[in-house]
Parts: structure tokens; C-alpha cells; sequence
């Protein structure tokens, strides 16, 4: 696909188009339907729409703190009581089964469970991280992804992914630069576009259609040295024509979910931020699905010191345009009294509960509740060699060659001697990189494995760790400096750990680790032709035997 910058920046900042659920889903049928429950519904009920919990039904693996609601009984009642509108983070559907169970059949208005996750580069067949694949800069290969994670995903159980990033970052300290397409403005947009027609699809009444949520409104990528969930001193006009674009494009491309950032904006939190979530999403840029809290982000205006206390911050949350709050409880916990205090309108709160409503319609959720929750597709469409060769392929795109001093290609029928070299050599535990804790860790292949598998004579492949990834080990140096001499080539793995990289992974030296540094320095003397093998969530600063 040839991009032309200049007609995709035009419609990329004329993405105000957005036409928010589709037409489809407003048919009066809908509109009537959602009215009739919304007048039955009691303001406990509503709160309880506005409600995002962990899924303890299933097997949760938290990439969040613990907070709230841990125990599947106690979060079955609340389930109950219709004081839960969406559950996420479990995947598997028979546990999704009983927790619609109790939603539609056991709760006095049966009003269906949305189930989320964060299907963020793969839910068990891994691809590579947004930032990797952006350097494909391939828009079509990042729908595929995206429509081969949809279909995973819907066969686990899953109705909405938390993705994609659409932050543009610039700052390479930041630790969720790995979530994104990097700091392009336009590249951005282009393939935060492409990876949501992936996810969804082209009718989103189907099975396996995926709701996107382009997160984080807005300009959480332009944190304060790179600082997590810190502030964002910011002009109106970077604001305009550098952060809030990307968000258009994933709007006209139909996204009906987004979610609100963590960081502050000019000393107001995004999620308190009535002129960000109202009068510009709303107003200016049309957006019609609902918005998310981040986790507990509107509990954290307290510690932001912008809420007096829990209260206030729900009051604050939901004035400013927050639809479903994550994790916090606090909508259930406070709305209630909020509304009848006077401090918060019901026709507020009214709107809130129609945005999701009319989503879970779009999605056809109103009309089957087990739509996604297909024992038989969870057999056949997860971890398929089909996914399984589209992840090859995409992680082939998104190798880059930063230069060639004659080292490559190898020729292995010439039987090169090869020293691997390297903490990454034979590691099994960075190979996913972050966010991608639903993968199996046992289907990894590990450098040498691979090397091994396709090496005519594997005798002639030797493997030296060197150093660990943050530290030096007894002897390593020497015995890397002894393998590369005896070597025809070196393939030197080296880079961050996946654990470097991600949410609250601000790192404020971003360079190679220094043990790893001193080796490539030693093994780049020792005179072989030297492949450095880099892995990375950031951009990195690299100098001497790396550079």
C-alpha cells in the first residue's frame, strides 16, 4: 500500500466524522428497547451498567495490582444484584458462561455481561509487539493481525480488547512506547485505523467481531519525562494537531469504545477533564460510543490530589464524561447517594447507561447473550497454524536491518562456525514481550533452539550467555571473547528484557544495560564478524560495539 501523507494527514484530521454506532444499531427496535430498560432500571442498576470488575469466573491473570472484587463468590452476588455491566481479563468460556448465567437469568432486568480483555499483541498465538510492527509500516499487515487476535479472542470468550495504543510517543523513557506505532502522528492513525477494522470486522453482530477501544484520550504519550501516569505540560496546538488526530482516524473507522488516560493535562486529570471527555470528544470530534476509566483512575484523584476523597472523585468522573468505571467500584459505591443528593443529575447518569447499552445493541449482545461463548470455536480457532504462519510472517515484516558491514546474510551450506553469544541466547523467558500474558510460555522457541533446528550441522554452533541481563557473571566475558575468536561469525543477542518495557516501566537511561554493553564491547574486539541481535520495547541510544 503506497501512503500519501498528505491526503491521509487531511483525512486523518478530518476524522470527525466518526459515525459512532452504526446505523444498524440504531434501528427504533434498539432505540425502544434500551429506553424501556433504562426506565426500569434502578439507580444501583445503573451504577451497576457503569461498572467494570476483574473476571474472577475464569483464570484471571492480572497484569494490574490487585484492587477490589479478587473472589468469584462475592463477585457472583454483585453480578446478581445487576451491579456489573462488564467483566475483564479472564478468558476461557465456560467461566464466561456462568457469569452470563447469572447475569442474564439470576439478575432482576437479565441485562447481558460485556467481557473485555487486553488482547494487546496476541491472546495465545503472540505477534509482535505494536511497536515492532509498526516498522513493517504495513497498514494491511496490521489488520490481518488484528482480525487473526479477533478471532482468537471471540473463541475465548471476549467481546472488547483495551487496544490499540494510539498514544504518539516521543520520549523514549516512557515505558508503554512499546504499546504504539512510535512518534509519527499520521503513521499512527493510519495503522491504529487498520488494526480496528481488523478487530471488528465488518459486521459487529458477528461472533467473531472484536470491539476496538483506542486508548488513551489523550496525550498520555507526552508525559513529563517520560514519567508514568504523571502530567502533560502541553500546548493546545500540539494537542490539537499531534495527539488528538490518531483518536479521529480510530473514530471514523468505528471505534465505539475509547478509554480515558491516567495522566493529567495541564494540572487537570484526563479523567476528571469535562473539556477534554465532553466538549471536545463529544462535542467537536462526535464521538457516540462510551468511554472507559482506566484501572481505578478515577479512585487515583484522590492521590492526584485533584478529589477530596472517593466520593468526590466519582462525582468528578462522571460529570466529566466517564461512562464505566474500571475496577474502583466507586459509581456502584457512590452514584447512588450522588444522585439523590443532587450532586449528580440522573439524566447524567441516564446517558451514560444509554452510550453502553446501545453498544452492547450493536454488538447484538441484547439479543443473544452467548454470542462469543462457543465451546466449539474455542477448540478450533485458537493457536491455528494459519495464526501461527501470519505470526511468522508479521515478525519477518517487522525485522529491521539497521545497517550490513558484509556480516549477513549466512550461508549455512557453507558450515560456518557460529557463536551465540548473548543473555538472550537461549531464553525462553523474554520471547513474548509485554502484555501477552494470556500466551502459553511453553510454545516459545528460544534463539538457539531455532538455530539449532536449522542449522545442517548444529556441532558447528556454540552458545556462551556472557553476562546475565543486568549484571556480569563469573568468567562470562572471557569464555565470550574465547567463542567469538573461534567463530566464523557472531550473532551477539542482546537488548532489554520484556519486563523493561511496558506500563510503569519508565526507564531513565535508555541505553543497553551496562553489563551488556561491556560484552558486546569485548566480543566486537575480539575481530569475528559481529550480527548484534537487539530486542527492545523503545527506541535505544546505542554506541560502541552495538552501534
Amino acid at each position: 500500500m503506497t501512503i500519501d501523507r498528505r491526503d491521509l494527514l487531511i483525512r486523518t484530521l478530518g476524522g470527525v466524522l466518526a459515525l459512532g454506532v452504526p446505523r444498524r444499531a440504531m434501528a427504533q427496535a434498539d432505540v425502544d428497547r434500551v429506553d424501556t430498560l433504562i426506565a426500569q432500571m434502578t439507580v444501583e442498576e445503573k451504577a451497576g451498567q457503569m461498572t467494570c470488575l476483574a473476571d474472577s469466573f475464569r483464570p484471571f491473570n492480572p497484569p494490574n495490582p490487585a484492587a477490589g472484587i479478587q473472589d468469584q463468590k462475592r463477585l457472583a452476588q454483585e453480578v446478581r444484584k445487576g451491579r456489573v455491566g462488564c467483566l475483564f481479563n479472564g478468558i476461557g468460556v465456560a467461566g464466561a458462561r456462568r457469569a452470563q448465567e447469572i447475569a442474564v437469568n439470576e439478575s432482576r432486568l437479565g441485562i447481558p455481561l460485556l467481557f473485555a480483555g487486553d488482547v494487546i499483541h496476541g491472546l495465545k498465538t503472540i505477534f509482535p509487539v505494536p511497536l515492532a510492527e509498526a516498522s513493517s509500516f504495513d497498514p494491511d499487515l496490521c489488520q490481518r493481525t488484528a482480525r487473526a487476535m479477533a478471532l482468537e479472542a471471540t473463541a475465548a470468550g471476549l467481546h472488547l480488547t483495551f487496544a490499540p495504543m494510539v498514544d504518539v510517543a516521543r520520549d523514549q523513557r516512557w515505558g508503554r512506547v512499546v504499546e504504539g506505532a512510535g512518534e509519527d502522528t499520521t503513521l499512527t492513525g493510519i495503522l491504529s485505523a487498520a488494526r480496528i477494522r481488523g478487530f471488528q470486522g465488518r459486521d459487529l453482530r458477528r461472533d467473531d467481531s472484536l470491539l476496538a477501544c483506542p486508548k488513551h484520550f489523550a496525550a498520555y504519550g507526552a508525559v513529563a519525562a517520560g514519567l508514568e501516569y504523571g502530567n502533560v505540560d502541553i500546548s493546545e496546538e500540539t494537542l490539537r494537531e499531534t495527539h488528538l488526530p490518531p483518536f479521529g482516524a480510530a473514530f471514523a473507522a468505528g471505534a465505539l469504545t475509547t478509554m480515558a488516560a491516567f495522566n493529567e493535562i495541564n494540572g487537570v486529570p484526563a479523567t476528571a477533564d469535562r473539556e477534554l471527555l465532553t466538549d471536545i470528544l463529544r462535542g467537536e470530534m462526535q464521538f457516540r460510543g462510551f468511554v472507559f476509566s482506566d484501572y481505578t483512575a478515577d479512585e487515583e484523584l484522590v492521590a492526584h490530589g485533584f478529589a477530596q476523597d472517593d466520593r468526590d472523585a466519582a462525582r468528578l468522573a462522571i460529570l466529566a464524561g466517564v461512562d464505566m468505571s474500571m475496577q474502583s467500584g466507586l459509581y456502584v459505591r457512590y452514584l447512588p447517594e450522588l444522585v439523590k443528593s443532587g450532586a449528580v443529575p440522573m439524566a447524567t447518569v441516564d446517558v451514560a447507561v444509554r452510550r453502553i447499552l446501545y453498544v452492547k445493541a450493536a454488538i447484538g449482545l441484547l439479543d443473544n447473550p452467548w454470542r462469543s461463548l462457543d465451546a466449539d470455536a474455542e477448540r478450533t480457532r485458537i493457536f491455528t497454524p494459519a495464526h501461527r504462519a501470519l505470526a511468522r510472517e508479521a515478525a519477518t515484516r517487522s525485522i529491521i536491518l539497521l545497517k550490513n558491514d558484509g556480516a549477513l546474510p549466512i550461508d549455512p551450506a557453507k558450515g560456518p562456525r557460529i557463536a551465540l553469544i548473548g543473555p538472550f541466547a537461549q531464553d525462553s523467558a523474554n520471547l513474548y514481550g509485554p502484555w501477552a500474558f494470556y500466551g502459553d510460555p511453553d510454545k516459545g522457541v528460544d534463539i538457539a533452539t531455532g538455530l539449532r533446528a536449522a542449522l545442517p550441522d548444529d556441532a558447528k554452533l556454540s552458545v556462551t550467555r556472557g553476562c546475565d541481563i543486568s549484571g556480569p557473571i563469573d568468567g562470562g566475558i572471557a569464555a565470550a571473547v574465547a567463542a567469538a575468536k573461534a567463530a566464523d561469525i557472531v550473532l551477539l543477542a542482546i537488548g532489554e528484557s520484556q519486563a523493561m518495557s511496558g506500563e510503569a516501566q519508565s526507564r531513565t537511561v535508555i541505553e543497553i544495560p551496562a553489563a551488556q554493553q561491556a560484552l558486546a564491547d569485548a566480543v566486537a574486539a575480539a575481530g569475528a564478524p559481529v550480527a548484534v541481535l537487539l530486542r527492545h520495547g523503545r527506541a535505544l541510544a546505542l554506541h560502541g560495539g552495538v552501534a
